[in-house]
C-alpha cells in the first residue's frame, strides 16, 4: 500500500503491513486538507486480507458520516469558535483575527451583479450570515435568515490612497454579537482597475475557505452578469451541522474509548514535560500585555534548492513540509533553543468530504514535538520528524482549544500556549485567475499582526509538476524581535536548507549557520589587542624596576613603608633561606600570613628562589587547608603562626635579613603560584599559573594610563584578585597600599582608601554594591574601581559615577583559570551604564568565544558556554592531568 503525500508528485509512503495500516491510510487522506490529492493506492490480495483482519481485530469504530442535523434551539459554537469568542470577550473587539482576502480586477465591474453575487454566496454559506450572541452567559450561533452583506464602492485616486483605504478597512473590529462576519468593499482606480476586498472574521472562515468562497463568488457573478442566478447544487451540510456533528463524533473526555478520549491520552503522553517556552534570540523581554503588532521578513528558496529539497524528501519517504520543519528545528537548536522543540502547524480540519466546498472555521492546530538530541545527522532528524508528524496527523481530530484546556499549561497572557512558533507550507493556491470576464490576480498585503512569536510560512506554486522555488516569509512579533534579527534568521535558515540538501548525513551540529563575515568577527574581530611582553620572569622584571627606581615607594602598610630597593633586598634574603631549605624550580611553598609587608616579601622571595607559592587563608577550615596542602604537595611553609593545619611541615618565618639579587635562572614558563578554587562544586582544584600569565595580566595594557599608581591590597591571598593587587602595580612601578589585617567593613576600607591616597581598587560586586549604597563618596579619590565576581548593579555604578566625577568603574570578569581577569567593561559616566552591566571584551592577548555543545561558535545574542584562550590561561590543574585535558 502506497499513498502519495499532498502536493508532492511521485512521492510515496510505503505504509507496510503493520497493524496501523488502515488508520494510516485514513490519516493520509485526511491530511489532504480537502484539496485534490495525487492519491495512488496499490492493492494485492495479501494486503487486502491483512486490512480486513486488522479491521476485524481492532474493532475500529466507524465514525458517523456528516449529514444535515436537526437544529436545537441554540446551536453551540464549534470548539475553535469558542476560543475566538473568548478572546474577543477577554481582549475586546479588535482586528487581530480578521482574515482579509483581496483580488485585483481589470475591466468594467458590474457592481450590481457583484452585490447580488455576494448575497448569493452568503445565502449559500450560512456561516457568512451568522451572529454570535450570548444567552445565559453562553454564546450560540444565530443564523440571520434574511441578512446579507453590503458591497461598499469607494474610489481611490492612486495606489497610495488605495493602500491607506485598505489599511483602514482591514482594521475594522467586528462586533460578533450584532454584525455579520463578512464585509466587502470594491476600490476603483483610474483606467478600469479595481480591488475587491472580502474581509471576514476568523470565526467564520479559514485559509482553506478562500478557494470555495471565490469559486462560488465567481460563479454567482457570472450568473448575475447574464441576468440569471448561479446554477449550483445545494451544499450537503452547513457549518452549524458540522458543529453538532463534531461534538457527536468526538464524544466526551471522560470516556476513554471516545475519539477525543483516545486522542487526548495520546497527546498527554506525547507532550508530557515538554518545554512551555523556547529560549529564542529575543531582542526584548516578553511584555505583560501583547500589542500583537507583527511585521514580515520575506525570502526565497530558489528553484534549484527547491528541487534538491524535494529529492531529499522523496529519498527519505518524507514530505517537503517535514524537511522544512527539520530545518527550522536544526536552526533553533543551533541558536540555543534546546533539543526539545514543540512547534505548531495548522491542518485543515476538514475530516469529512462533505466539508470540502464549505466556507467556515475548520482549521485545527497540531503540536509537532521535535527531538534533536544527540546531534543527529539531518537524515536521522528527518526520520524522527516523519515518525512524530505521522503520529500527530493520526490524532488531529481533538480541537487544539480542548487540548490546551486539558493539558492546562502555565498561562501567560503574552505567550501562546504549548508552542510559540508556527510552520506552514501552502501548496493549495487561493484566488482564481479570472473573475467573470475580468482578469484577476491576488493582492498580497501585510496585516501587521502577529499571533505567535514567529511564524514560518512557505508557499509553492500549485499545479506545477517541477519545483519552481518557494516563497518564504517569517512573521514576527514586533514586541519581541527587531527586523534585523529576523532577517538574519531567514538567512541562516537558507544556509541550513542548503547544507542539509547537499550533505544530509552530516551531523546537524556541523551545519554552519554563520556567514563568513560573522565567523571572522566572532573568531578574530573581537579578540583582545595584541601586546608585546617581556620574556623574563617576575623576579627579573621586579629587579629591573628596583634598579631603575630604588627609592620609589613599593608598599605602604599604615605607618610602615618599603621602597623598591628595600623590598627587593628583603625578598633576596628570604630567597637565600628558601634555597637552603631545598626550594628549586617550581617547588610548592605554602604561605600562611596576614596582610603585611612580610606577606609581600614572602611571595616575591619564593618566586626569586624559583618556587611557586601556595596561598592559604587562615579563615578557612583546617580540613580545607590540609586538603590544599596535600593536593599541592607542599612540605615547606612560610608563616608567622603555629597553625594546626601546618603540622608536619617545615616552617620559615620572614625576617629582616637582606641580600643581593640571586643569580638563579627562573623561566617565565615556570609556575608562579598554585591557587585553589573554592570547591563549591566538589574537590578544590589547584590552578597552576605561570610567571608569563602574571606578566601578561600586569603589563598587557589593561591597567595602563596611570590610574593604578597606588593600588589597594585587601583581598585574601588565596583569592585570585590578589594577583592583580600585588603584581599589576609592582611590575609597573606603582605602590601597594595594604589594608589592615583581618576582615574589613565599609568604614575600614573607606578610611584606608582615603588615608593611603589609593587610586585604584578591586572590590567584589557585593562589596561594591554595599559601599555604593552606604558611602558612595568613599570612592572620590580613586581613578579606577574594578569590580565583578557576580552581577554588578547598574544602579550602584550610576550612583558612584554621579557622586565621583572623573572616576571609571570597570566590570572585570575571569575565572581563576585565566589569571584573575579575562574580560572588562569600562564605564566613565552614568550615561554609559547599560541596563545590565556586561562582562565586556577580552583583555590584551586574550580571546573569548561563546560556543555551543558541539564547540561551534554561536551567533551574537545566542546563549552558549564561554571559552577563553590566550596568554592568561593557566597551565592546568596541579596534579590532575586528566581534568586539565578535559577542560
Amino acid at each position: 500500500l502506497q499513498v502519495a503525500e499532498p502536493g508532492i508528485d511521485d512521492s510515496f509512503f510505503d505504509l507496510g503491513g503493520h497493524s496501523l495500516l488502515a488508520t494510516k491510510l485514513v490519516s493520509r487522506i485526511r491530511t489532504g486538507l480537502g484539496a485534490e490529492l495525487p492519491i495512488r493506492v496499490l492493492f494485492d490480495t495479501p494486503t487486502v486480507a491483512a486490512l480486513v483482519q486488522h479491521l476485524g481485530q481492532d474493532h475500529t469504530p466507524v465514525r458517523a458520516g456528516l449529514t444535515a442535523r436537526e437544529r436545537p434551539e441554540r446551536v453551540p459554537l464549534s470548539y475553535a469558535q469558542q476560543r475566538l469568542w473568548f478572546i474577543d470577550q477577554f481582549e475586546g473587539p479588535s482586528a487581530l483575527y480578521n482574515t482579509p482576502f483581496a483580488i485585483r480586477l481589470t475591466g468594467a465591474v458590474d457592481t450590481t451583479a457583484l452585490a447580488e453575487a455576494l448575497k448569493d454566496v452568503a445565502t449559500r454559506h450560512e456561516v457568512l450570515r451568522t451572529l454570535f450572541p450570548t444567552a445565559d452567559g453562553q454564546p450560540h450561533q444565530l443564523v440571520a435568515v434574511d441578512a446579507a452583506p453590503n458591497l461598499t464602492v469607494t474610489r481611490a485616486a492612486d495606489e497610495a490612497e488605495l493602500t491607506a483605504l485598505l489599511d483602514r478597512a482591514i482594521g475594522h473590529a467586528f462586533d460578533l454579537a450584532i454584525e455579520l462576519p463578512l464585509q466587502a468593499q470594491l476600490f476603483s482606480l483610474p483606467q478600469d482597475q479595481h480591488v475587491l476586498l472580502v474581509l471576514l472574521h476568523h470565526i467564520a472562515s479559514d485559509g482553506w475557505s478562500v478557494a470555495p468562497l471565490f469559486r462560488d463568488l465567481d460563479e454567482a457573478y457570472r450568473g448575475r452578469t447574464t441576468g440569471g442566478a448561479p446554477d449550483w447544487p445545494p451544499l450537503p451540510v452547513q457549518y452549524a451541522d458540522y458543529t453538532l456533528w463534531q461534538r457527536e463524533v468526538l464524544g466526551t473526555e471522560d470516556d476513554p474509548d471516545s475519539l477525543i478520549g483516545r486522542q487526548l491520552a495520546f497527546w498527554q503522553q506525547s507532550l508530557a514535560e515538554a518545554p512551555e517556552e523556547l529560549a529564542l534570540p529575543y531582542d526584548r523581554p516578553r511584555p505583560t500585555t501583547p500589542s500583537h503588532r507583527g511585521e514580515l521578513v520575506e525570502f526565497t528558496v530558489d528553484a534549484e534548492l527547491h528541487l534538491r529539497l524535494t529529492e531529499l524528501a522523496n529519498a527519505t519517504r518524507a514530505s517537503l513540509f517535514m524537511v522544512l520543519q527539520a530545518a527550522v528545528a536544526t536552526l533553533y537548536t543551533r541558536l540555543g533553543a534546546g533539543t526539545d522543540l514543540p512547534l505548531g502547524t495548522p491542518v485543515a480540519g476538514r475530516t469529512d468530504e462533505a466539508l470540502n466546498d464549505l466556507v467556515g472555521f475548520f482549521v485545527n492546530t497540531l503540536v509537532l514535538r521535535t527531538d534533536t538530541t544527540g546531534n543527529p545527522s539531518f537524515r536521522e532528524l528527518l526520520d524522527r520528524v516523519r515518525r512524530t508528524d505521522l503520529d500527530a496527523f493520526d490524532h488531529q481530530d481533538i480541537p487544539f482549544e480542548r487540548l490546551v484546556e486539558q493539558l492546562n499549561p502555565t498561562r501567560v497572557p503574552a505567550r501562546h500556549p504549548l508552542f510559540q512558533t508556527v510552520i506552514a507550507l501552502d501548496n493549495q493556491g487561493t484566488a482564481p485567475r479570472t473573475f467573470g470576464e475580468l482578469s484577476c490576480s491576488e493582492l498580497e498585503f501585510d496585516l501587521s499582526v502577529a499571533k505567535f512569536d514567529l511564524s514560518f510560512g512557505f508557499s509553492e506554486a500549485s499545479g506545477r509538476t517541477e519545483p519552481t522555488g518557494l516563497s518564504g516569509a517569517i512573521e514576527y512579533a514586533a514586541d519581541l524581535f527587531d527586523h534585523a534579527t529576523v532577517a538574519t534568521l531567514a538567512e541562516r535558515l537558507l544556509r541550513v536548507l542548503d547544507t542539509a540538501a547537499t550533505d544530509p548525513d552530516a551531523p546537524i551540529g556541523d551545519i554552519d549557520i554563520l556567514s563568513p563575515a560573522e565567523r571572522e568577527q566572532l573568531l578574530t574581530g573581537w579578540s583582545g589587542p595584541v601586546a608585546t611582553l617581556p620574556t623574563a620572569a617576575v623576579p627579573r622584571l621586579f629587579e629591573a624596576r628596583a634598579a631603575a627606581m630604588p627609592e620609589a615607594v613599593a608598599l605602604v602598610a599604615g605607618s610602615e613603608t618599603l621602597s623598591y630597593a628595600e623590598l627587593n633586598a628583603r625578598a633576596n634574603g628570604l630567597a637565600l633561606r628558601l634555597v637552603a631549605a631545598g626550594v628549586t624550580a617550581e617547588t610548592p611553598v605554602a604561605v600562611l600570613l596576614e596582610r603585611s609587608p612580610a606577606l609581600v616579601v614572602s611571595l616575591l622571595g619564593i618566586l626569586k628562589a624559583g618556587g611557586s607559592y601556595v596561598p592559604l587563608d587562615s579563615a578557612q577550615p583546617q580540613e580545607r587547608l590540609r586538603a590544599v596542602l596535600a593536593d599541592a604537595g607542599a612540605t615547606l611553609a612560610v608563616t608567622d603562626t603555629e597553625h594546626p593545619a601546618l603540622a608536619g611541615l617545615t616552617t620559615l618565618r620572614v625576617g629582616t635579613e637582606t641580600a643581593d639579587n640571586l643569580e638563579l635562572d627562573v623561566s617565565a614558563d615556570q609556575l608562579a603560584y598554585v591557587m585553589h578554587t573554592s570547591g563549591s562544586t566538589g574537590r578544590p582544584k589547584g590552578i597552576g599559573v605561570t610567571h608569563r600569565s602574571v606578566i601578561d595580566l600586569a603589563l598587557g595594557g589593561a591597567f595602563s594610563g596611570g590610574g593604578h599608581a597606588r593600588v589597594l591590597v585587601h583581598s585574601p591571598t588565596a583569592f585570585d584578585a590578589s594577583t592583580y593587587e600585588l603584581w599589576a602595580p609592582l611590575l609597573s612601578g606603582g605602590s601597594l597600599v595594604l589594608a589592615p589585617p583581618g576582615r574589613l567593613g565599609v568604614t575600614e576600607l573607606a578610611a584606608t582608601i582615603d588615608q593611603g591616597a589609593v587610586t585604584a581598587a578591586w572590590l567584589t560586586a557585593g562589596l561594591f554594591n554595599v559601599m555604593a549604597t552606604e558611602d558612595p563618596g568613599a570612592f572620590a579619590g580613586l581613578r579606577e574601581v574594578w569590580t565583578g565576581g557576580d552581577v554588578v548593579s547598574p544602579a550602584a555604578v550610576r550612583r558612584v559615577l554621579t557622586t565621583c566625577p572623573g572616576l571609571t568603574v570597570v566590570d572585570g570578569y575571569g575565572p581563576t583559570e585565566t589569571t584573575t581577569f579575562a574580560t572588562r567593561h569600562r564605564m566613565a559616566t552614568a550615561g554609559e551604564v547599560p541596563t545590565a552591566v556586561p562582562i565586556g571584551r577580552p583583555l590584551p592577548n586574550t580571546r573569548a568565544y561563546v560556543l555551543d555543545d558541539t564547540l561551534q561558535p554561536v551567533p551574537v545574542g545566542v546563549p552558549g558556554e564561554l571559552y577563553i584562550a590566550g596568554a592568561g590561561l593557566a597551565r592546568g590543574y596541579a596534579g590532575r592531568p586528566a581534568l586539565t585535558a578535559e577542560r
